[in-house]
């Protein structure tokens, strides 16, 4: 008896499903274990806070009154076992840099290997891939500069005085800018950024994503130059009718913005690879 291609085709289908549903049934899955670590120190107003995430995590900055820093890192690891678990455990979390000027926050796992040198010299190859993320929350005091960087995750800076650095592969983030120049590049997600949520005090800011969407909002007492532009695909969604062209012989497009807001003067930058770019007035709480 002669089987048809379909069959044929069809036989190969089911077998190669069963095949999966066997491998999966032989993997073993994995153990979850989520911990807390904290840290406080004193640190005075004024000096730059680095802080270097680990891959998978998100961060949340908030600006204290305090001249302290204070850290909550929640860490989850993934393992087979309680006892992986137990050694993923003692080569995970963070380490501090501190100084009088300048502090770090620095993320350590099996991905860069810091930490203990002495946990290293016989750590299984095994565990070196298996998933982990920390989450944190950071305070920090209200007055001072920021260098963040960042794999996958969320992002959070509020009621920070300075200037910042972000860099992240991939977030939804949402940043109050009050004063200090600003620069932020991000590989790929949603951002919001809100300019002169206590009051408009300008300073240039840089804001670039490669992919996804970016919301700009604006104070209504904004002097500044403004480059909005769209790379590639996707476009700009300009709501604020005050704005006019620097030159006025090249106009707006739903990809290209080159104004004039106010009396003009500092200079802010926007740029989406492929996405949108809204542009929209900043509204206050009453």
């Amino acid at each position: 008896m002669k089987i048809g291609k379909f069959s044929v085709l069809a036989l190969a289908v089911i077998l190669l499903f069963s095949a999966a549903s066997i491998m999966r049934a032989q993997t073993p899955s994995l153990l979850k274990r989520t911990t807390t670590k904290t840290d406080k120190f004193d640190f005075s107003a004024g000096g730059t806070v680095t802080i270097a995430g680990a891959p998978s995590g998100s961060i949340r900055i908030v600006g204290s009154v305090k001249n302290q820093v204070e850290i909550t890192a929640e860490i989850e690891l993934q393992a087979s076992s309680e006892s992986d678990l137990a050694k993923l455990a003692e080569v995970t979390g963070f380490i501090t840099d501190e100084g009088p000027g300048r502090t770090g926050i620095i993320s350590y796992g099996t991905y860069n290997k810091l930490g203990d040198k002495r946990l290293w010299k016989k750590f299984q190859k095994e565990l070196l891939g298996l998933p982990l993320r920390i989450d944190y929350v950071i305070t920090v005091p209200r007055y001072c500069d920021l260098e963040v960087d960042g794999g996958k995750g969320d992002l959070s800076v509020a009621g920070v005085e300075g200037t910042m650095r972000i860099n992240f592969l991939e977030t939804t983030a949402k940043l109050e800018i009050i004063t200090g120049s600003t620069t932020a590049t991000i590989g790929s997600g949603s951002v919001d950024v809100a300019l002169g949520v206590s009051g408009w005090r300008g300073r240039p800011a840089n804001i670039q994503l490669a992919t996804g969407d970016l919301r700009v909002r604006l104070p209504a007492n904004l002097s500044a130059e403004i480059d909005a532009r769209i790379l590639r695909t996707g476009v700009i969604e300009n709501s604020l009718a005050d704005l006019k062209p620097r030159d006025r012989k090249i106009q707006f497009t739903d990809k290209s913005i080159i104004a004039k807001a106010g009396a003009g003067g500092v200079a802010l930058s926007f740029t989406v690879g492929d996405g949108t770019l809204k542009l929209e007035r900043l509204t206050l709480p009453l």
